[in-house]
């Protein structure tokens, strides 16, 4: 069997993918580009890939594949009639990433809250060599406990996001912007009410018909100005310009991004501009990326291409 990992860079070099080559043959390309794919798949039963546009122009030329592998939830990338056309099978994983991703959640949220950055150069700067009293708190900052925490999009991320918020005390409700049925257990509100009246908002939301720039200067306006507004959905659901025009005019407290519009970050983004706001965190789409949450995902991937042959 020839397997061919396409772009294994998004997976990280820190991660043993050597059970693979209990397969059959397997070759490694750091990334690849569209037009380096179909002279590297010629020969390829198998590929994996993260990013790579796979459709008749990319794999039309590879004659034996059977099988090929999303490492991700998320398969737009793929064109899927084509693949059909074809017998090729594909698989993708989800769930891989649902603690990693609550995490960081709760790391982005707890910088923003507690204004840890203006602390921590407090005291790096030398401020509190000497300083009058024991404590300094400048920037004051408050409990979770009592505070109404807002979720778009209850998938198994978001809920588990839940139940950590609710561990530490806040009042939790959710938002379904596609209009799904209300989750046994958990308070469902309209999206008005839960930018209305939440003090966090975090999106875990998949980006469709119903997400795309959700999140416009209209929704920012409905929410409290003392609101902490967290994106670990995708990019494409918050509006950037209008998020750059809130954080600036200060109709939100805060904001953290671990997905933006275009990743890398594209120069002509509207929050590059915003880099002195220290009310303002983004992090480079790394929530999903613990070394547990990759292990996990490349294993998956490993027994999915075993059952898609009949290996033992």
């Amino acid at each position: 069997m020839e397997i061919v990992l396409l772009d294994a860079k998004t997976i990280g070099d820190d991660i043993d993918l050597s059970c693979f080559q209990t397969l059959g043959n397997v070759t490694r390309y750091d990334f690849s580009t569209s037009a380096q794919v179909p002279k590297r798949v010629e020969e390829a039963d198998v590929i994996i890939l993260n990013k790579v546009e796979i459709n008749e122009a990319t794999i039309g030329t590879a004659k034996n594949l059977k099988l090929v592998c999303v490492t991700a939830t998320g398969t737009n990338n793929l064109d899927k009639a084509y693949l059909e056309s074809r017998n090729i099978a594909w698989r993708n994983v989800a769930g891989y990433s649902t603690e990693s991703v609550a995490q960081h959640t709760f790391a982005m949220l707890f910088y923003l809250l507690e204004h840890l950055r203006y602390y921590d150069d407090y005291v790096k700067n030398d401020h509190y060599t000497g300083d009058t009293i024991f404590t300094h708190f400048e920037k004051r900052f408050c409990e979770i406990n009592g505070k109404t925490w807002g979720i778009i999009g209850l998938g198994n991320i978001g809920r588990r996001v839940a139940s950590i918020a609710s561990a530490f005390g806040a009042n939790v409700i959710y938002a379904s912007p596609s209009g799904h049925a209300p989750q046994e257990g958990y308070h469902q509100v309209d999206l008005d009410t839960l930018y209305r009246t939440s003090d966090i908002i975090s999106v875990h939301a998949p980006l469709n018909e119903y997400t795309n720039a959700l999140i416009n200067l209209d929704a920012f306006c409905k929410m409290k100005k003392s609101c902490i507004f967290l994106n670990l959905g995708r990019g494409p659901i918050v509006v950037e310009e209008d998020l750059a025009k809130a954080i600036k005019s200060g109709a939100i407290k805060a904001a953290g991004l671990d997905v933006l519009c275009q990743e890398p970050m594209s120069p002509d983004c509207p929050l590059r501009a915003l880099s002195d706001h220290s009310n303002l965190l983004i992090t480079p789409h790394v929530a999903w990326a613990s070394i547990e949450a990759r292990t996990r995902l490349m294993q998956i991937i490993f027994e999915q291409v075993k059952e898609f042959f009949h290996l033992a």
